[in-house]
Parts: C-alpha cells; structure tokens; sequence
C-alpha cells in the first residue's frame, strides 16, 4: 500500500476493501472494469498479485486474456478467493483454478476449454454460455439451485412469468452443457443429475396445468428421470399398502369365506385380517397369483389395476436401476 498515492475505492458490504493503488477512475487496475487485461504480461502480474496476497474479490477480468493461468494456492487446503470477479468472456482455456472459490461472480461466456477446475465453488454463478469441452470439472460444487433457477424461481413467485419463462430457459442451457461436460469427462453420476434438473428447467417452461407438464411430473416422482430407482421402490411400497387398505375394506374370498373389515371382529382379527390383505396385495404386484385368495366385488377393479401396474413398475425398476448401476 502506497501513502502517498489512493488507493482503490473497491468495496464490499461483507467488510472486504481493497488497497491497491487507484487509477484515474478510482479503482485499480484489477478492479476497473473499462481496463481489457490482455496485454501479454498481464497473466503474470495477475499470477504475482494472488501469490502475493493481493485482493482477488471483485476483479474484474472481462475479455481478459489468461490462457494457462495458474490460480492454484499451492499447499494450502483452501483456493484463492475470487468471490464476485467478473469474467465475462475471459479467455481461461488451459487454465489451473483447482479449489478456485467463485461464489457470485460471472463466467458468462467464459472459455474454460481444457481448464482445470476440480473442487471450485460455483455457488450463485452465472454459467450461461460456458465453454466446457476437455474442462476437469470433477467435484465442482454449484449449489442446489444454480444463479438462473434461483432467480426464475423468485420470478415465479413474484408473478413475472415472462422473467421466469426467460430464466428458466436459461437454467435448461446451463445444466444441458454441464451434462455433455460431465459425460465427455466419464463423470455419468453428475451427469445424471444434472440431466435430472435439465428437464426441471424444461417442465418449468410448459403451460402450468398442461398435459404434457403433468406427466413430466409425474415421470419425475415416479422416477427422478430414471435416475433415482428408489423412487419407484417408494411408489412400489405406496401402492402395495394402498392397495391392500382397499382389499381391508372391499373384502377378499378365502375357502368359500369373505374375509372384510368389520367392527364387530376382535382387534386380532382385523390386523390378522389387514396383513392378509397385505400378503395379497404383494402377490397381485408381483403377478404371481398363488390362487388362495380371491378377490370379490370392488376388489377385482382393484386388483387388476395393480397388477397390470405392477408388472408395468417392476419392469421400470429393472430398466432404471441397470442404468444407474451401469454409471
């Protein structure tokens, strides 16, 4: 810090201030947004100014040239903090940004071909027209919502449909390049995911009460996409004990005997009852029909939409989970 010269007006709320020395605007080189660091040493410098403890929140490095750069904080467990930077179009390709901490800053239309970013933080980032391909992107973290769906979805709230509409579009481009990333890199599981949220984004854009919407929806509680198999062993369980409540009321057939719920039954013989019912309604899920019971009345509609479900269900099972095993 130079007494004799201001220094840069850069501030944060969160406290953060930076104390290089001004330009003419106020701000310093780093932190002025009308200064294009492309001049053939500015990689350099910037190098030597993270090494040497200088302020890396807010910097501003639109349209910067930084090929190969090497953001890396060698032997330390946390990376450097560029929390805020803007880098609108920077040329990052070959770059080295492992544990790179990029909270709230942009990378709008960023170059990170063949780039190294394991381990960065891309909370709250705006990732819209990233350049991924050859990127290492193992580990990066984007948070639950990535900058657009946060914002599409308080849009949303708010009312402003054509905002959201705008957003959500934009969260479906993000997620859709951040899956080609992550399956040219092998990384299938987050490709899964962000697959999954892709087509969020995408229902998100339908009509509200449309057709197509509603079984988007329905596709993604039933399954997640067909990346999440638990789910159908969920909707399994749901039905089955479902189903097996009807059977409790409806009545099944044994040996000539209707077996029904009744108040006038002893308590043991109603839960003997009910897990009979159970018993019953697994073997009309599976399809296996062992002949004992027999179902009667408004029982036979039921059992003939569980089993045709059933069968329907367990082949979705087979299908999703070999899909996920096979990741």
């Amino acid at each position: 810090m130079n007494l004799d010269k201001p220094t840069c007006c850069y501030h944060e709320d969160e406290g953060f201030s930076c104390h290089e020395v001004a330009e003419p605007s106020g701000l310093c080189y780093w932190h002025d947004p009308r200064i294009i660091k492309n001049k053939p040493d500015d990689k350099a410098r910037l190098e030597a100014f993270a090494r040497t403890g200088g302020m890396l929140r807010g910097i501003s490095l639109k349209r910067a040239n930084l090929n190969g750069i090497d953001l890396v904080k060698h032997h330390s467990k946390t990376g450097f903090d560029m929390t805020h930077a803007e880098l609108y179009r920077a040329n990052l390709q070959g770059a080295h940004m492992f544990n790179l901490n990029l909270e709230h800053a942009s990378l709008m239309k960023a170059d990170l071909r063949d780039a190294n970013i394991h381990c960065a933080n891309l909370t709250n980032t705006n990732l819209l027209g990233v350049k991924w391909k050859g990127a290492k992107i193992e580990n990066i973290y984007t948070g639950k919502q990535i900058k657009q769906e946060r914002m599409a979805r308080e849009a949303d709230k708010l009312g402003e449909i054509e905002i959201a509409l705008d957003y959500y579009e934009q969260s479906e481009e993000i997620y859709r390049d951040l899956r080609k990333a992550a399956d040219r890199e092998g990384l299938f599981a987050m490709a899964g995911h962000f697959m999954r949220k892709e087509l969020i984004m995408r229902r998100y854009q339908m009509p509200k009460w449309s057709s197509t919407r509603i079984i988007s929806k329905s596709i993604d509680l039933f399954c997640g996409y067909g990346e999440a198999p638990l789910r159908v062993i969920g909707f399994s369980m749901v039905l089955i004990l479902f189903c097996a409540l009807c059977y409790f009321f409806t009545g099944l057939s044994y040996s000539n005997q209707i077996h029904q719920f009744n108040f006038s039954n002893h308590f043991e013989q109603n839960i003997n009852l009910l897990l009979n019912c159970i018993y019953y309604s697994v073997v009309t899920f599976t399809t296996l029909g062992y002949g004992d019971f027999i179902p009667i009345g408004y029982s036979k509609a039921v059992a003939a939409i569980e089993a045709f479900t059933g069968s329907f269900t367990i082949a979705l099972f087979v299908v999703v989970f070999v899909k996920k095993m096979n990741r």
